[in-house]
Formats: C-alpha cells, sequence, structure tokens
C-alpha cells in the first residue's frame, strides 16, 4: 500500500523561507514522478511544482516559478519543496502527491496517492 506522509509547514512572514517533505513508501521511488499542489480557503486544488522521476525536469505554476524549488532524492524516498520570498497569497493547504506515471502531469487526475497536507500560513 503506496502512503505518502509530509512534514514541514508552519507561519512565517512575508518574504520568509519555508521547506516541505514528502517521504513515499510502498511503491518504487525511482519509477514515478512527484508533484506538489496546494488549496486556499474557498478555492479549488491548485498545482505548484512537479518532478519526472529521474528528478531531471521540473515543472512549476507561474505563480511560483522563480520563487519555489521542488526536488528529490536520487537513492531515497523523499521529495522536497523550498518555498522562497512566500507571499501572504502563497497561504494554502499544500498537498504531496505521487503521479501515476513516470512523466510530470499538472492535473490532480494524474495522481494517484496524496499526502495528508500541510498548513502554510504567511502573514503580511
Amino acid at each position: 500500500q503506496v502512503q505518502v506522509v509530509q512534514t514541514g509547514g508552519g507561519s512565517v512572514q512575508d518574504g520568509g523561507s519555508l521547506t516541505l517533505s514528502c517521504d513515499v513508501t510502498g511503491a518504487p521511488f525511482s519509477t514515478y514522478a512527484m508533484g506538489w499542489f496546494r488549496q486556499a480557503p474557498g478555492k479549488g486544488r491548485q498545482f505548484v511544482a512537479a518532478i519526472d522521476r529521474k528528478g531531471t525536469n521540473t515543472a512549476y505554476d507561474g505563480s511560483v516559478e522563480g520563487r519555489f524549488i521542488i526536488s528529490r532524492e536520487k537513492t531515497g524516498i523523499t521529495v522536497f519543496l523550498q518555498m522562497n520570498s512566500l507571499k501572504p497569497e502563497d497561504t494554502a493547504v499544500y498537498y504531496c502527491a505521487k503521479d501515476r506515471g513516470s512523466i510530470i502531469s499538472r492535473e490532480a487526475q494524474g495522481y494517484d496517492a496524496w499526502g495528508q497536507g500541510t498548513q502554510v500560513t504567511v502573514s503580511s
């Protein structure tokens, strides 16, 4: 059974940084892409970033490109989302997700296992 467990998150001031981590067990880590999504109050789940199975290619939503960095361990089971220059509009619950395949997807339907979510709050 695949399990996706997130750590990190919390509260930070405008311009601050946070790093989220996500461990995936129950499936060979190097065989699938991984992604991060977020959901703000009253809004739908939004794509944030994704990385392919080898860690070679990444994709970002335009709202976070240049500020967030997604990475993954080559031999471990962890995916990271480093968030810099955070803004109040980045406030949301963040979700880590395992892709159904090895190619990056920007759609939630492309993912088949999700973490429990972690709150990120950015105050002005």
